[in-house]
């Protein structure tokens, strides 16, 4: 294992897309949900134990070994809004182009031919850490730091926040992050005995409904 693989794809400049989306803050911030720091750290934080554990789990799982073409239809189950499922479909086709280029493994040859417009972004990361060398529990860090992170980096562009003010908010949640990854990668372990019912499926009915009026936006800075 190197660890250095998974600064590589927690990286913001991998070239897996995350750039272009908000993971909802673009919609949280023009409904007035976000307008500072204390409320940008409010949303990171739902968002963080739900979306964000859900991610991680799929991530962990897939690294684990258990089937992605399973974990794909259980991420699927797990995102009613139309808007997300399209979301994370893309961010996913892009992550596997570059953990293809990055760790080429057969197993990523063997979703991206099953899956030619996609698979859920979080399989695909479990898949690509797995690629790496990495643990799940790698994994499942790697997709809760991505699942605030966005957010934090979307509204320093959105508000023009202080970097400084987003970067404290991401560093007072670290300790809730490392819960979060624990939580996620156990759900993993039980998911290879018992199957996909022992995943996680945190609601976020907040951001479903955010993404659907997102995606209804004539004009949008963010893909999502």
């Amino acid at each position: 294992m190197s660890r250095a693989a998974l600064l590589v794809l927690a990286d913001g400049r991998f070239p897996a897309g995350g750039h272009a989306h908000s993971g909802g803050a673009e919609e949280a911030v023009g409904a007035g949900r976000i307008r500072d720091a204390g409320d940008l750290a409010a949303f990171c934080r739902g968002r963080l134990h739900t979306a964000g554990l859900v991610a991680a789990a799929l991530a962990a799982a897939a690294a684990d070994g258990t089937d992605p073409l399973a974990l794909d239809e259980v991420a699927d189950a797990r995102t009613p809004s139309t808007a997300l499922r399209t979301a994370a479909r893309r961010l996913g086709r892009q992550l596997m182009r570059a953990a293809r280029a990055a760790w080429p493994d057969p197993a990523l040859d063997a979703l991206a031919a099953a899956r030619p417009r996609g698979a859920h972004q979080p399989v695909v990361l479990g898949l690509a850490a797995r690629a790496a060398g990495l643990t799940p529990l790698d994994a499942a860090h790697a997709a809760a730091y991505e699942s605030v992170s966005g957010p934090a980096t979307a509204t320093v562009r959105l508000l023009s926040l202080d970097p400084f003010d987003a970067t404290a908010v991401l560093a007072r949640l670290a300790p809730e992050l490392d819960q979060v990854a624990a939580r996620a990668t156990e759900a993993a372990r039980r998911c290879a005995a018992e199957g996909p019912g022992a995943l996680p499926a945190a609601s976020a009915p907040l951001l479903e409904i955010g993404a659907e009026a997102h995606a209804a936006r004539p004009v949008r800075l963010f893909a999502s």
